[in-house]
């Protein structure tokens, strides 16, 4: 996938959102203009993490 211009700049910071938790990983891809499945696959090729969840959490899911 090759994305130029201001659509890079808008993905880069929908990505950075995403890291930081202000938006979800759904409203990342919607804003960035790609399917989820797109926005997984830029999250690995850019070395995010796909789960914003701490192992606490995780552990409150498990149980």
């Amino acid at each position: 996938m090759r994305i130029l211009g201001s659509a890079r700049v808008r993905l880069a910071a929908c990505v950075k959102w995403y890291e930081l938790g202000q938006i979800s990983q759904a409203k990342a891809a919607e804003l960035a203009g790609l399917s989820r499945a797109e926005f997984l696959d830029v999250l690995r090729a850019m070395g995010t993490p796909a789960v914003q969840a701490s192992v606490d959490e995780l552990a409150a899911e498990i149980q």
